[in-house]
């Protein structure tokens, strides 16, 4: 079976896309628990469901691993650009769209079916991220790990202070929601402990907590693209400061896996 990791950034090519920088640190955590799954359940293929998974970008290389999973989005165009992406990839056997939200998840798909849960950029534009925390738990079987992926208030701050956008930063600082405007495209962020809390007050054994997108966003495009070995460079240089709770909080995302308790 192919390795689906050239979608991520392991190109066979001599220079990581600019895609696989912001998303390199999230998919080898995701193999890894994935891993540790097949070894601790005895089974070759998962069941993994993907919460707001849209077209695909996590679910088809996971699928190419060989697992089964259903992408649940409330976006029939998303749904459709999945199909289309799983047939491309010779894996449509193995994936499954399914229209529906985190919040009504239990009525597209069923308690405790999973052996792991992604919810990626979904907590940010819930109305209650808490239920969405607890509904991605209770898809999951005894010892299933959820990986978890959401904005992060200082990446947000930071970028705005770097912009000249003064005001706007000092607003996201104060802000419940961690907004910096009216003309915030996203409508909530969070810092580390504030994930932290939500999974853990939801039944997760915190495993790890990443810092995602550190420097990818700051350093200029042209940099990367035309400096040479600097992707490269960029890549290993994310991998090395996504553990260090130092750096979490400028990140622009930050990723938390758990384990459910049994």
């Amino acid at each position: 079976m192919p390795d689906p990791s050239p979608v991520f950034g392991r190109e066979t090519s001599s220079r990581p896309s600019r895609a696989s920088l912001r998303t390199a640190v999230v998919w080898d955590v995701l193999k890894d628990a994935l891993d540790r799954r097949v070894k601790a359940t005895g089974k070759d293929s998962l069941d993994v469901l993907d919460t707001g998974g849209g077209s695909g970008n996590f679910a088809v290389p996971v699928a190419r691993l060989g697992h089964r999973v259903t992408v649940v989005d409330p976006s029939p165009n998303a749904l459709f650009a999945l199909e289309r992406r799983a047939a491309e990839a010779e894996v449509a056997d193995r994936v499954t769209g399914v229209q529906g939200d985190v919040r009504g998840l239990f009525d597209v798909v069923e308690r405790e079916q999973y052996d792991v849960v992604l919810c990626h950029g979904v907590l940010e534009y819930v109305d209650d991220p808490a239920e969405g925390v607890r509904n991605a738990v209770a898809a999951l079987r005894a010892g299933g790990s959820l990986s978890l992926l959401a904005a992060g208030l200082g990446g947000a701050v930071l970028a705005r202070a770097l912009a000249g956008h003064f005001t706007e930063a000092r607003h996201a600082l104060t802000d419940p929601d961690g907004r910096w405007g009216a003309g915030d495209p996203v409508p909530r962020r969070f810092t580390a402990e504030q994930l932290a809390e939500l999974t853990a007050e939801a039944g997760l054994e915190i495993g790890a907590v990443h810092g995602v997108r550190v420097f990818a966003d700051l350093v200029p495009g042209v940099l990367v693209d035309t400096e040479p070995g600097a992707a490269e460079a960029l890549l290993k240089l994310e991998a090395a400061a996504a553990e260090l709770p130092s750096f979490h909080a400028i990140a622009t995302q930050l990723h938390v896996l758990g384990e459910k308790r049994a």
